[in-house]
């Protein structure tokens, strides 16, 4: 019972870090700290980490050359995420982050060549219509659809297409070493939201560093080390479960995220977006359910 119980519970923990994290980068912020700063500086610490256990990392990355789209979608994903839980409504953003599944069905036909079936499509057409119904104003007129999209929900959905593409680009390069893997993941979220924020800087559109305050730099700090052992919890349970049972399992990241923003009072869930969220759901669900054969 042990042996399956802890892969669960290491994803879980996963599901847990992530959907909390939107508290310490409010925290962050709250100390002049922007969210693309903040996810920068946390992957310096998780990267200068992962060099130091595994010094054979880099060697390893650099005989994959495909593993910079890895670092492009993961950079992408964390840079969209993290700001939007930063400064939108936490239950919004994960419910259309997690519109994930859909992405993946028109990513994989694209880049896998797999075709989607009749079932894929019907997910397809639910979680695009629970979209509508968290996004879209109840009196909003057809030619106005996109009125009641902020900011933080366009970097969510961006996010969540980053994040299929980041799994997507995991299933191509299954054959690469994991510490590559992990190396080209932590280089991209380190370097893209860097830049990002380097540039923002320089044009006069986002605040800059902060100077250093032990305030600040310990949440940075417990942030990055929460960080670090989540995605050791996640490799050590994605590897021992079904790909289903694990996405099955993360989905509890939205009710972690959704739970503690609405009783920290950083969400304000109505009717309209709980019944958006659950065609969102509703479709990641369909998407792992496992498919029972009838015996012929």
């Amino acid at each position: 019972m042990t042996h399956h119980l802890l892969p669960v519970v290491a994803l879980v923990f996963n599901a847990f870090v992530w959907g909390l994290s939107w508290w310490p980068f409010r925290q962050l912020h709250g100390s002049g700290v922007h969210p693309l700063w903040g996810t920068a500086l946390l992957y310096v610490v998780a990267l200068g980490v992962l060099l130091l256990a595994r010094r054979t990392a880099w060697t390893a990355a650099r005989a994959y050359p495909a593993l910079w789209w890895l670092a492009l979608s993961a950079g992408l994903t964390n840079l969209c995420f993290n700001w939007a839980v930063t400064v939108g409504d936490v239950v919004r953003v994960v419910l259309l982050f997690y519109l994930m599944p859909a992405w993946s069905v028109l990513l994989a036909w694209r880049l896998l060549g797999e075709r989607p079936t009749a079932p894929a499509l019907l997910r397809l057409a639910l979680a695009f219509a629970g979209v509508v119904l968290v996004v879209v104003p109840a009196d909003a007129q057809w030619t106005r659809l996109l009125q009641g999209l902020s900011l933080a929900d366009a970097l969510a959905l961006v996010g969540g297409l980053g994040f299929a593409f980041t799994n997507v680009t995991l299933r191509r390069l299954q054959a690469v070493p994991g510490d590559a893997r992990m190396l080209a993941m932590f280089g991209g979220c380190m370097v893209l939201p860097g830049m990002a924020a380097l540039l923002g800087t320089a044009w006069g559109t986002l605040p800059g560093l902060p100077e250093p305050a032990w305030g600040w730099v310990l949440v940075a700090l417990g942030l990055a080390a929460a960080f670090i052992v989540g995605n050791q919890a996640l490799q050590y349970g994605a590897a021992r479960l079904p790909a289903g049972t694990t996405a099955l399992v993360m989905l509890s990241e939205v009710v972690f995220a959704s739970a503690s923003a609405v009783a920290l009072g950083a969400a304000a869930p109505d009717l309209r977006t709980a019944l958006g969220g659950a065609c969102i759901v509703g479709a990641a669900l369909l998407a792992v359910a496992p498919i029972r054969r009838t015996p012929a």
